[in-house]
């Protein structure tokens, strides 16, 4: 790597870890090596970076400006560093990015099954329900949950993972399932703190939710899984991941169904890399496979 880049790369340490003793320890370097390279940079630049505080380094104005453009060149250096090893040998980092429930509850046999084939691939999974960019290589490979907009990148459909309404089936012992929406939300229903995709799909489709309408609200996707599955009430889930638990059932499949459109998608420029070659392709076969069971 550059000179310039390792400043860059001591100054991105310092911010996070708010001293030159941790960022020595992250960076596993000695503690006046990364002294020396801040003090580089400043000198380089011609500003002051950080000032000393009683508990440690305090950013400047000037540092927290030039945090985003640090960060891109480590985004830049990590995807050069990449390039660099994998060619057609099966071995190496490759950058995987879906929606929380998908990394947590789908990917792991799936990557679990790839790394048994390739004990030398290392996998590192960015579960986040925000769109990371394959352009600017914040991920290698995306599971993706509409359509892929931008140009230069190798897409795959998977095709419509369908949600919809669900609850655990002992909780409807001895009383019968909700027959409309005003029942549904009578019983209890979980959902979120503010509108997503899913909460304007269902006004769309002619059901009038309102967040006041939750008895159990969250607005991430994980925590209402878990309240599903501890029987808080009635909440929506993945068709094909609610088919894997007994113990849910699904009400209401006629009045509320929506499509999250499935893709898996990389950057053009990494389809001759074997070990992300290797990754998209087990993610397709295994979404796939995902998606059979539960197909309507």
């Amino acid at each position: 790597m550059s000179e310039d880049w390792e400043r860059h790369r001591a100054f991105l340490a310092v911010l996070r870890e708010g001293s030159l003793s941790g960022a020595a320890r992250r960076l596993a370097l000695a503690q006046p090596t990364v002294r020396r390279r801040i003090a580089d940079l400043e000198a380089g630049l011609g500003v002051a970076l950080f000032t000393r505080a009683p508990d440690g380094l305090v950013p400047t104005d000037a540092a927290l400006g030039l945090r985003q453009h640090a960060e891109a060149m480590e985004i830049a250096a990590a995807a050069f560093a990449r390039g660099a090893t994998q060619g057609s040998e099966i071995a190496g980092l490759v950058r995987v990015s879906a929606s929380d429930v998908i990394s947590v509850e789908i990917l792991p046999p799936i990557l679990a099954d790839l790394r048994r084939r390739y004990p030398r691939l290392v996998v590192a999974l960015s579960p986040n329900n925000r769109n990371e960019d394959l352009l600017r290589r914040e991920a290698d490979v995306a599971v993706r949950m509409v359509r892929p907009e931008q140009g230069a990148l190798v897409a795959r459909r998977i095709g419509d993972i369908h949600v919809g309404l669900h609850v655990r089936a002992d909780l409807l012992a001895g009383r019968p399932a909700p027959a409309n929406f005003e029942e549904v939300v009578a019983f209890g229903l979980i959902g979120v703190e503010n509108d997503n995709a899913v909460t304007r799909a269902m006004r769309a489709g002619g059901i009038p939710i309102r967040v006041e309408d939750f008895a159990f609200r969250s607005d991430s996707d994980l925590a209402q899984l878990a309240a599903l599955r501890a029987g808080l009430g009635i909440g929506v889930c993945q068709v094909p991941l609610a088919a894997r638990d007994p113990a849910l059932v699904r009400i209401l499949p006629d009045a509320f169904s929506h499509a999250l459109d499935t893709w898996v998608v990389m950057h053009e420029d990494l389809r001759t890399s074997a070990p992300v070659r290797a990754v998209f392709d087990a993610l397709v076969a295994g979404l796939q496979e995902y998606l059979r069971p539960g197909e309507p």
